[in-house]
């Protein structure tokens, strides 16, 4: 009976946790199908079965294992049904469990409420006791008091989605979920082997009179929010960074996404402001190498592909997914890949091979109205482009005060890999190629 194990789902990942399982002990599953949603250090995934067999579960949601720890068999179907009960005969017994696995369920039992009764449903969607719902979906059906089970999903198999969550709020067809007061959480988080874990475990209330601050709620992080809180801190005590500023203007970007927009079509979209940045920073990447590298153990480190991530924003954490080869791709690839980098991400479709192997990093909170800030510089990278909001100002032409279109970019550096006149070549690269940018259509 082959182990189906915890996998290695990005480079940095050491332990996953598992989110839900999407395949019940006793089912028949084949090679390639979808068996179960798994929280990394960089994002929720989804993990394909690797073997076609019986499926006998070991580790319950809401476990965090190690890599290479088994979470599952896949056997030929002779095996008792006591045998595929295990994981809840486990979750009863804990104590006869071995050590690591102990260690996971009792952690979990221990930092997660246990969900409202209704959290759970009596509709058992999927065969183990959980209504299916995508992990978005359920917290904002946490935060909306929408019962689930009163939930239609519109997802593949009938699988609840945000949207669905957000139509029952609308329109009042799910009757809110009946839930315990926030003080009574902790008391009832520890026993209930079969309760579903959340992704985001419930807020604990506490107060303090004397503090002046009233009741604090503390809600503990994401596995995904942790590590990015660690590399962010790591980041931010271990890399000399400083910022190179510049104003761009972008009249003639405006006019040519406009001449863009009007050939474009259902299968041909006109490229964003973004991806004509992403397009531009590659090109001066290949230009500036050092721009294009990082530093590591004493050394500068160059690299050969010029692989641009793009931030994306999800509802709780920030992804990166990598446009591969970018300096090498026309404007509409970049456009193509973006778009489905970033529906991926928010999906949680992303791969492990499309989170990793960025070489430069591009983030842009224009779409917000800001229009300037610092980025925090990804380890192993030499730098990170931050992009602010395209804007209507006054500017001077020929001695007259006329309306201009501008947008600033700011380049935070490592000063061990890169110093401050190249820093301040490479944005003026970028601006160069913003502003004249018929060079980037092509």
């Amino acid at each position: 009976m082959p182990d189906v194990v915890m996998p290695r789902l990005s480079d940095s990942m050491e332990e996953g946790t598992i989110i839900k399982w999407l395949k019940a002990s006793g089912d028949d599953v084949q090679r390639g199908e979808e068996l179960v949603e798994i929280e990394t250090d960089k994002a929720n995934m989804t993990y394909e079965a690797d073997a076609s067999g019986t499926l006998e579960i070991v580790a319950e949601e809401g476990a965090t294992l190690p890599i290479g720890e088994t979470i599952a068999r896949l056997g030929d179907g002779s095996a008792p049904a006591a045998k595929q009960e295990a994981p809840k005969a486990a979750a009863a017994e804990a104590k006869d469990e071995p050590k690591a696995a102990e260690g996971s369920v009792t952690a979990t039992a221990e930092e997660t409420p246990a969900p409202a009764p209704s959290a759970g449903g009596d509709a058992d969607s999927n065969g183990n006791g959980r209504v299916k719902a995508s992990p978005v979906a359920r917290r904002l059906a946490e935060e909306l008091g929408v019962d689930l089970s009163a939930v239609s999903g519109s997802g593949p198999g009938g699988r609840i989605v945000k949207a669905d969550v957000q139509g029952a709020a609308d329109n009042g067809s799910a009757a809110p979920a009946e839930s315990a007061p926030a003080e009574a959480a902790a008391p009832a988080a520890a026993p209930a082997p079969a309760a579903p874990a959340k992704e985001i475990p419930g807020p604990v209330v506490s107060g303090d009179a004397g503090s002046g601050k009233g009741e604090t709620t503390s809600i503990e992080l994401t596995r995904t929010q942790q590590v990015i809180a660690r590399r962010m801190a790591e980041s931010k005590a271990t890399i000399p960074d400083y910022i190179v500023t510049t104003e761009v203007d972008m009249e003639a970007a405006v006019s040519l996404r406009e001449q863009m927009k009007a050939a474009a079509n259902e299968s041909r979209r006109a490229p964003s402001f973004n991806d004509m940045v992403v397009k531009a920073a590659a090109l001066a990447l290949r230009e500036f190498p050092k721009a294009n590298g990082g530093y590591k153990d004493g050394k500068w480190e160059l690299y050969s592909r010029v692989n641009v991530g793009i931030a994306v924003a999800t509802d709780d954490a920030l992804i990166v997914p990598t446009i591969f080869d970018a300096d090498k791709k026309s404007l509409g690839e970049i456009s193509k890949d973006a778009r489905a980098l970033a529906t991926r991400v928010r999906a949680g479709r992303i791969t492990p091979p499309e989170l990793s192997g960025a070489t430069f990093t591009v983030s842009n909170l224009g779409m917000f109205g800001t229009t300037e800030f610092t980025a925090i510089i990804t380890s192993g990278q030499a730098g990170i482009l931050s992009v602010g909001a395209l804007r209507d100002t006054p500017v001077v032409k020929d001695g007259q005060v006329v309306p201009g279109k501008r947008m600033n970019i700011t380049i935070a550096a490592d000063h061990r890999i890169l110093n401050g006149a190249e820093a301040a070549q490479f944005v003026a690269r970028v601006r160069e190629l913003l502003e004249t940018p018929f060079s980037l259509a092509f």
